[in-house]
């Protein structure tokens, strides 16, 4: 699934048929807890993933490596040490800073 430059899965998120929101929840899930440095690869069928991944990526702060070739759907990031928290609910929506 992983070619020379994309690095391979240490978690994969499967979010076949979920719609964006629905799939960053998942995917926030999944990934807490997880080291820095990790790497994700998330099956997304929703077409706006190839937009929203990426997007959200950038305001976490999580590095997008983008898609992964093969025959499925599926794009990479690298989880950061410093990522921004989202709202529990609602992953476009930053957390409020004490």
């Amino acid at each position: 699934m992983s070619s020379d430059l994309t690095p391979p899965a240490d978690i994969t998120v499967d979010g076949t048929g979920l719609l964006c929101v629905t799939l960053l929840l998942r995917l926030r899930k999944r990934i807490e807890g997880t080291p820095p440095g990790a790497v994700v690869h998330v099956i997304a069928t929703d077409p706006a993933a190839p937009l929203d991944l990426p997007a959200w990526c950038h305001m976490v702060g999580h590095d997008y490596l983008g898609p992964v070739p093969g025959e499925r759907p599926v794009y990479a990031l690298r989880l950061a040490a410093d990522a921004r928290p989202t709202l529990p609910e609602a992953p476009w929506h930053p957390a409020p800073t004490p």
